[in-house]
């Protein structure tokens, strides 16, 4: 009776979660209207916050300065590193690349208080006198970060409505060839951002990431606490989340900006090829959306309806995937019973619904998958995107030993960053 309890309870969350995430898809499917105002020079700042990056950081540093883009610059954050991060910064193009060095104590406190230190840091220096703070756009890019050479034209235009304080564009991985795991965290990226992104930029919920988020100068600066004047030396828009860019996005909507994700162009990333360490780091993952949840009453008090219940089931994830990881468990409880049952009864009570039913459930999505994939990967072909797209529903099983390893971190009050480590 407990494994058909459980059971029961695991397949009605799938199924309405699957409903929504239907939804979703269809929604993704729809054609935004990007509201225009008048064009504008801006100011394009790229910010890149390091801790022991010197096998990566010279890549996507001439990446950045390689873009075609008339006015922009980098400041690359050492934020304590004891590895040749500096030196690599000091050897990009001094016209392009500034560098900021942080030391301990102050160092090493997370991402976010890096970003913080960055952009106090080009206030102080005056690289930012003269400019608007509307017309100057910052932009967060990993250490691993590849910008594709025309992000910036792709970007611009949604910074033309006023009301816009931010645009996420999509996320790839540049070493997805590099066997099946790489291949799966690349089609997570795409289906994350080709239909839960774009659906939410429909709902008013689109969400930002580690990697390759654009944001208006103003509209940080609105971000600024109580008593506190933007560029102000203590805090700053970020907060000391373990998903900084989580709580970044939520707050930005509920201060009346309207965040954007772009289709047109993408920031390639590094794939993790080791299974331990990719539980490693979605543990820290999750357990910044858990520490997310002391945003819902501010979703609750300022976000509009529609986006907010979007807001709410997204940080509710966290619940529904520990609840989720439940039903392998429950699922075989509930065969074990039925095979003594069988044997009780001296004929098999297993009908073919224990195979149908299962499958159902679980790879209804991959299809949908499939589609999506294969319009970023042609060279797939269709059917080898869906049965792609048939192991990447096993894939999704890392996030259940992620989300217990991030559970017990939290309830054992463990803060640490877990950052990956680059190869």
């Amino acid at each position: 009776m407990t494994g058909e309890i459980l059971l029961g309870s695991a397949i009605a969350i799938i199924v309405m979660a699957g409903c929504y995430n239907t939804a979703l898809f269809l929604l993704s499917r729809r054609r935004i209207r990007r509201v225009r105002g008048p064009r504008q020079r801006r100011l394009y700042v790229f910010l890149l916050a390091c801790l022991n990056e010197e096998k990566v950081l010279a890549e996507s540093l001439a990446r950045i300065t390689s873009l075609p883009a008339g006015n922009f610059l980098a400041l690359v954050i050492d934020d304590g590193s004891d590895d040749g991060t500096a030196e690599v910064a000091r050897a990009a193009d001094p016209e392009r690349v500034r560098l900021l060095q942080r030391t301990l104590p102050d160092a090493r406190r997370g991402k976010g208080a890096a970003l913080n230190a960055g952009i106090r840091h080009l206030r102080e220096s005056g690289l930012l006198d003269g400019y608007d703070p509307h017309d100057v756009i910052v932009c967060v890019v990993d250490a691993d970060g590849r910008l594709d050479e025309h992000v910036v034209q792709s970007v611009d235009p949604f910074f033309d409505n006023p009301r816009t304080g931010a645009t996420q564009v999509g996320v790839r991985m540049y070493n997805r060839h590099q066997g099946l795991l790489a291949r799966l965290q690349d089609m997570e990226f795409v289906i994350y951002g080709d239909i839960f992104q774009c659906a939410r930029r429909y709902i008013g919920s689109v969400g930002m990431g580690g990697n390759g988020q654009f944001m208006r100068l103003a509209a940080l600066d609105s971000l600024a606490l109580p008593g506190q004047t933007p560029g102000e030396t203590a805090g700053g828009p970020w907060s000391d989340s373990l998903t900084e860019d989580l709580d970044l996005g939520v707050r930005l909507i509920a201060r009346g900006w309207t965040n954007q994700h772009c289709t047109a162009a993408a920031v390639s990333q590094q794939a993790v090829l080791d299974v331990r360490r990719l539980v490693r780091q979605r543990s820290r993952w999750f357990q910044g959306h858990l520490q997310s949840a002391g945003l819902v009453p501010l979703i609750l008090r300022s976000v509009p309806t529609r986006a907010a219940v979007d807001l709410l089931y997204h940080l509710s994830s966290p619940v529904l995937i520990l609840l989720t990881s439940l039903l392998p468990l429950s699922f075989l409880v509930a065969v074990a019973g039925t095979v003594i049952g069988s044997v009780e009864a001296g004929r098999a009570l297993i009908s073919p619904m224990w195979i149908i039913g299962p499958y159902v459930l679980s790879f209804t999505a991959a299809y949908a998958y499939g589609f999506v994939y294969r319009r970023r990967e042609r060279g797939l072909g269709l059917v080898r995107s869906i049965l792609l797209s048939h192991v990447f529903i096993f894939y999704g099983y890392i996030w259940f030993a992620a989300g217990w390893w991030g559970l017990w971190r939290m309830l054992t009050g463990k803060q640490t960053w877990l950052k990956t480590a680059r190869t």
